[in-house]
């Protein structure tokens, strides 16, 4: 165990790196914190900044936890659970960056790259299922929370060698719903943004 405190630290801190946050601030001196819907998120920098700075954040922030489960996780040992432990502290240091005051992004494109590392198949199902829905609706986190939730089966079904790991796909999942709490509400009361859209009146 203590051979893999170091890599469960470098998970942490690739994580934590606030990439949203960084670009706005090198392109406009901003705070993404103060502008939009305040999240350190790629949906939030689409917001401020558009496409061309979103895209490639999140590919970035898919990376950051793709990397701990392909390249940390065969050198930090050779057990069954060591790469989701350390996606998922990547997926924590996201959430809980140590870098901007313990704030961050929810942890979807971080944990997608997780998933991507861990069940390509069941990935690519989530995937489909959260474009399909923001193509229908345009509420990113509505097909953010669906796609989470969706994860857990398509892990079983179409990834039977990850089934002993089921219960941890399933705790990413119920991480996505709870830092998307606040996107619930304003989906319940109509008052949540959509997709380039802005949001409707409640």
């Amino acid at each position: 165990m203590i051979r893999e405190l170091p890599w469960f630290l470098a998970s942490y801190l690739l994580g934590a790196i606030p990439t949203s946050y960084l670009v706005v601030r090198l392109a406009r001196g901003e705070d993404l914190r103060r502008r939009g819907s305040g999240n350190l998120g790629a949906t939030n920098l689409y917001r401020v900044l558009g496409w061309r700075y979103a895209v490639p954040v999140a590919l970035f922030d898919m990376a950051k936890g793709a990397v701990p489960v392909l390249v940390f996780a065969p050198r930090a040992g050779h057990g069954e659970f060591t790469p989701l432990l350390l996606g998922a502290t990547a997926m924590v240091g996201h959430v809980f960056s140590v870098f901007v005051g313990f704030r961050g992004g929810k942890g979807v494109a971080t944990g997608a790259g997780v998933v991507l590392g861990l069940a390509p198949w069941a990935f690519l199902a989530a995937l489909a299922v959260w474009a399909l829905l923001v193509r229908a609706t345009g509420y990113v986190s509505l097909g953010s929370i669906v796609a989470a939730l969706a994860l857990p089966p398509a892990v079983w079904l179409l990834q039977p060698e990850r089934r002993s790991l089921i219960w941890i796909f399933g705790l990413l999942a119920v991480l996505v719903v709870v830092t998307h709490r606040a996107n619930l509400r304003r989906l319940l009361a109509g008052t949540e943004s959509r997709f380039g859209r802005g949001a409707r009146p409640a």
